[in-house]
């Protein structure tokens, strides 16, 4: 019965893209973060959903009227730069078949990235934009949050299988960064009812973060939290909701939680923490010897043979840093790195153009807020491999249609819808 619910409404959709190509990305969003074909159990597990979402909307896009032109900011350059580079070094990849299959899919997210950011042209497909993406993982959030109360933080909280946030530990991270832009659809609420929601998701989604039982989700959590009341526009409204989130962590998670934390510590007895910081130096020695980096994939039995210090002990690289630096060299990563702190940037001239204007005060409070994610996927991300995550791109895209909307007005012309 899922699969033919969830196979009626994707298709159903797709109609509507046809006339509205942005909707595209609505879905595409939905079906990237949510995964509801995911959560079914027969034929639609298998369909590619995202692929149709995203040919559909390309071509509505090409035959409608929309403007057809890419907001050329640092940002969306630097993408594209990035694009390029791991283009070319997945030609001198070790391990050719799976590096290609990678970028593969790395391009896939890149395309409809831009293609975000040439159809959300106006403020209220953006927070459309913000709806959906907070909502498809606040529903992980809020039944994680119940599930985490009711089996007193015994169990990890998962993601849908062969997803990006299939693990506990990336299911933690998005989780975390989906709570800052909670807060931003909380603020813009007028309806109490709608308030409460968003409140209660909040709450939830946080103690579901904690639930995965992560460390890279509580390391990022902690980073996060001091700065998510700083950026918050209503100070003492974001510290009784920590404060609520922190007392029920307190109170639910059990003994073994906090011990298996404090082994951040002690992370030398650890021998996960251990077989990360290995591959980390393999890594840093692979960049070092070819300008390329091993291209995706790269972390395999060989690599660690020729560049580990412990050629015995293959890991998962764990860490969107390491992995792109293995991966890309020292190039690409600086390229990644690049990307952020433009975005970053970009951020705080929204902050500062807009906070004490009225009319624009929303732009301030997502730009914030985004941020706030921002610094949650930087922290976490020290500790995955999510480097190509499509959420952190989006937003990056986020703040770059913040500044084109709200400050530069680059499509102030254009109707609303």
């Amino acid at each position: 019965m899922r699969d033919i619910i969830v196979t009626a409404v994707v298709f159903g959709a797709l109609l509507l893209v046809f006339k509205h190509p942005h909707y595209g990305i609505y879905l595409w969003s939905w079906l990237s973060y949510m995964n509801p074909h995911k959560l079914a159990w027969g034929f639609a597990t298998s369909i590619p959903f995202a692929l149709m979402t995203a040919v559909v909307t390309l071509m509505a896009y090409l035959f409608s009227k929309e403007p057809k032109r890419l907001p050329w900011t640092p940002e969306t350059i630097l993408l594209l730069i990035f694009l390029g580079w791991v283009t070319f070094t997945t030609f001198f990849a070790f391990y050719p078949q799976l590096a290609w299959e990678q970028w593969d899919k790395v391009l896939k997210i890149q395309i409809m990235t831009l293609l975000t950011a040439m159809l959300i042209t106006n403020r209220k497909r953006l927070e459309g934009l913000v709806w959906v993406i907070a909502l498809s993982l606040a529903y992980y959030g809020v039944k994680g949050g119940i599930f985490t109360i009711v089996q007193g933080g015994v169990h990890h909280v998962q993601g849908p299988t062969s997803t990006f946030i299939a693990g506990n530990n990336e299911m933690g991270l998005a989780l975390i960064m989906t709570v800052p832009l909670l807060r931003y659809l909380h603020l813009q609420a007028q309806n109490k009812l709608i308030r409460f929601g968003l409140a209660a998701s909040m709450v939830l989604t946080g103690l579901a973060a904690i639930g995965t039982q992560s460390r890279g989700a509580l390391l990022a959590a902690a980073a996060m939290g001091g700065l998510l009341w700083l950026k918050s526009r209503n100070k003492a409204t974001t510290a009784v909701y920590i404060i609520a989130a922190i007392g029920l962590i307190a109170a639910i998670m059990p003994q073994e939680y906090w011990d298996r934390m404090n082994t951040i510590k002690t992370y030398q007895q650890d021998a996960s923490a251990m077989g990360r910081i290995n591959a980390w130096h393999t890594a840093f020695n692979l960049a070092k010897d070819r300008i390329t980096g091993g291209g995706f994939e790269t972390f395999q039995a060989p690599t660690f043979h020729r560049y580990a210090p412990d050629p015995g002990n293959v890991h998962d690289v764990h860490s969107i840093y390491f992995e792109v630096i293995g991966e890309h060299g020292f190039i690409g990563f600086g390229l990644f790195v690049l990307i952020g702190l433009m975005a970053w940037r970009t951020g705080s001239k929204v902050i500062r153009e807009c906070r004490k204007d009225p009319e624009r005060k929303w732009a301030a409070d997502l730009a914030a807020m985004t941020q706030v994610s921002m610094v949650g996927f930087a922290t976490g991300g020290a500790f995955l491999g999510l480097a190509y995550f499509d959420y952190y791109y989006h937003l990056v895209i986020i703040l770059v249609l913040t500044y084109q909307i709200a400050v530069k007005n680059k499509w102030g012309t254009l109707k609303q819808g």
